[in-house]
């Protein structure tokens, strides 16, 4: 396990790198707490896991930036880029990422599991943008990640009114995946990303970069990239071995190398 003062990376014998924020009881994202996050996303793509796990607390995720650290628009111009960087560094790792919510995901905590490729909450979960009644906006990705998961008009609601969505909505909104019952919560997480680990590791970081990039692009552009990956996917061991597999055995029987 690597050693750092606010959150806990543990790597799994079966692939999975386990992230926990472990900043006292609500989680708050603190200038420290998102350097940590940045150098933990640093670690895991200098050593590739097969799958990312970030989780928080039970009642809550991550309940927001520390509001202490705020002032005017000085501190805006460094904490807002911090945080854009650790979220955009763990958002760009060729894995899927997936958020094991089990409470509070507001402001940054929110923030934070939507730069995440997939969102499994817990009964209890509840999501949140309530920074506008700060008298302030999301500045950790909020407005615009939001936006691209549950349309335009849903986000603007949420980020002007700072109303707060529970799981079930949000399951509805897109703006969760799955919801599971709060003791199944981690088991879920865990055994999702444990599959994907036994996978084919680069198609699979070649299919999240060509939906990643193509959605802040054209089709037509979007359709390159695609073709771009497609190709560059054949000249993977894994490639290699799953169209054998198929063509001797059936689908969904090869083992993969990850290569």
């Amino acid at each position: 396990m690597a050693a750092y003062e606010l959150l806990t990376l543990e790597r799994r014998d079966d692939g999975v790198a386990l992230l926990t924020l472990a900043n006292g009881k609500v989680n708050a994202l603190s200038s420290e707490l998102v350097a940590e996050i940045g150098a933990a996303a640093a670690d895991l793509a200098a050593d590739l896991p097969g799958a990312v796990v970030v989780t928080g607390g039970d009642r809550i995720f991550a309940a927001g930036a520390d509001i202490s650290q705020f002032g005017g628009p000085d501190e805006a111009r460094v904490i807002g880029p911090a945080i854009h960087a650790a979220f955009d560094a763990l958002a760009s790792l060729p894995r899927l990422v997936i958020a094991a919510v089990g409470g509070y995901a507001l402001g940054g905590g929110c923030e934070l599991a939507l730069a995440c490729d997939y969102r499994i909450a817990s009964e209890k979960a509840v999501f949140g943008q309530p920074e506008i009644l700060l008298g302030i906006i999301p500045g950790g990705g909020g407005t615009q990640r939001l936006a691209r998961v549950v349309g335009p008009s849903k986000a603007k609601e949420l980020c002007l009114t700072g109303r707060q969505v529970r799981a079930e909505e949000a399951l509805r909104i897109g703006l969760a995946d799955e919801v599971v019952a709060p003791e199944d919560l981690h088991d879920r997480a865990l055994a999702l990303a444990a599959e994907l680990a036994k996978g084919a590791l680069v198609a699979q970081g070649l299919a999240k970069q060509a939906i990643d990039h193509g959605l802040s692009t054209s089709l037509a552009e979007g359709l390159r990239l695609e073709l771009d990956a497609f190709t560059e996917v054949f000249g993977t061991e894994d490639s290699q071995i799953g169209v054998r597999s198929f063509l001797e055995n059936g689908p969904g029987k090869a083992t993969f190398t990850g290569r």
